[in-house]
């Protein structure tokens, strides 16, 4: 059965040329079907399978074969260029096993000693690869930044309302550019705050889209002057759509003035700066309250010759684009690039945009490679994301 489960894993995988599988590997799977990703007619029997007796597992890898596997997008197929991919290692693989043979509930130090113990261990490690002087910090695990945005907001809300008292929270502000990811802006909604004191700042390209401390400046004075309390500002080290980073010493000035609580959103590029020379994306990161990030622990000096490799990838990705007189490229950020077709008008009359969304459409369709987008300033542009196998 542990061999039936590994075939149906390792049929998707970037897997090394030593690998017994490598004539599965040879002929892998598009890395989705797009009509059936968009109107998969879940099999009826799966869905109205909820039995007294329970159904053997070897049909239930039956059903995975036939009715999960084709309707699934293959995030660890080696064309899979969307999103931000986290491609699983093998150490990874073999952790899970352990944690899951295990199968330890280290809830709080009594219930497990030594996984307390180790935690702390690892985040001291992660204190002093990040920064450049070790800090005390206080810090949470979270399974997924939004949690960790979530309990910051609850956290920021309760300690302000202790001082204005709480029939005042409809007047509480939170400050964002228009690069946030939109996780901010759920879960201000999720712990209580007012969609109308929810402060999207633009952002412009002469500044490569990087949020503006004095726009900040105004829009909290405008606030104060309307009775509202400016109360949380997110900045981000990289951006999902284009890699924007903004600044930490001016924008941790502005928030220190207003007695503002300044977060760190540094989830995708955050691990990055491990790197000597991408650390400086970090300076001023002391002036912040809290900072989020997505940490691995494969030891240090691998991880960062594994997030070289993935810069050097798509450094090498942009220099391709930038032969072809037919694409224009928006400069690459860690180890994200977008570019889009440029406009033709003696082939095609079209805007430019609508173009760039068929050739994507064209792509996904084929199944031969995945790809997303994503619109800044209101550019549409295609992305080109790559991560090497660990």
């Amino acid at each position: 059965m542990l061999h039936n489960i590994f075939n149906i894993i390792s049929r998707f995988k970037n897997l090394p040329p030593q690998s017994r599988a490598l004539s599965r590997y040879k002929n892998l799977p598009k890395v989705y079907a797009f009509d059936k990703i968009c109107f998969y007619p879940f099999n009826q029997e799966i869905v109205l399978f909820c039995g007294y007796f329970a159904k053997p597992l070897e049909s239930i890898l039956d059903d995975v074969r036939k009715n999960i596997i084709p309707g699934i997008i293959h995030w660890q197929s080696p064309n899979f260029f969307g999103y931000f991919q986290a491609n699983a290692s093998t150490t990874g693989f073999l952790r899970e096993m352990l944690y899951t043979g295990l199968n330890v509930a280290g809830f709080n130090w009594i219930s497990s000693p030594t996984t307390t113990e180790l935690e702390i261990v690892v985040i001291d490690c992660q204190n002093h690869f990040y920064f450049r002087e070790m800090v005390e910090v206080l810090y949470m695990v979270a399974l997924v930044t939004c949690e960790a945005i979530v309990c910051t907001l609850a956290a920021t809300r309760d300690t302000a309302l202790k001082d204005i008292s709480e029939d005042k929270i409809t007047k509480l502000v939170v400050y964002r550019s228009n690069q946030t990811h939109s996780v901010l802006q759920k879960a201000a909604k999720l712990v209580g705050f007012s969609p109308s004191n929810f402060r999207p700042i633009v952002t412009s390209s002469s500044a490569d889209f990087a949020l503006s401390p004095n726009d900040v400046r105004m829009a909290m004075e405008q606030d104060l002057a309307n009775g509202l309390f400016p109360l949380f500002l997110c900045v981000t080290i990289g951006t999902t759509t284009a890699g924007v980073v903004d600044s930490l010493i001016g924008l941790g000035l502005v928030a220190r003035d207003y007695g503002v609580w300044l977060h760190v959103d540094a989830a995708y590029a955050g691990s990055a700066c491990i790197c000597p020379e991408i650390r400086q994306y970090l300076d001023g990161v002391e002036l912040c309250d809290s900072i989020s990030i997505n940490p691995h622990k494969y030891g240090v000096a691998n991880l960062r010759n594994h997030l070289r490799k993935n810069v050097e990838l798509v450094k090498h990705f942009e220099g391709l684009l930038a032969t072809d007189c037919s694409f224009e490229v928006v400069p690459r950020k860690f180890a994200l690039v977008g570019f889009r077709l440029k406009s033709n008008p003696s082939i095609f009359n079209d805007d430019v945009s609508k173009l760039n969304r068929e050739l994507l459409e064209v792509v996904n369709a084929s199944g031969c490679a995945f790809m997303t987008h994503a619109v800044v300033g209101g550019t549409y542009m295609l992305h080109g994301v790559r991560l090497v196998r660990l």
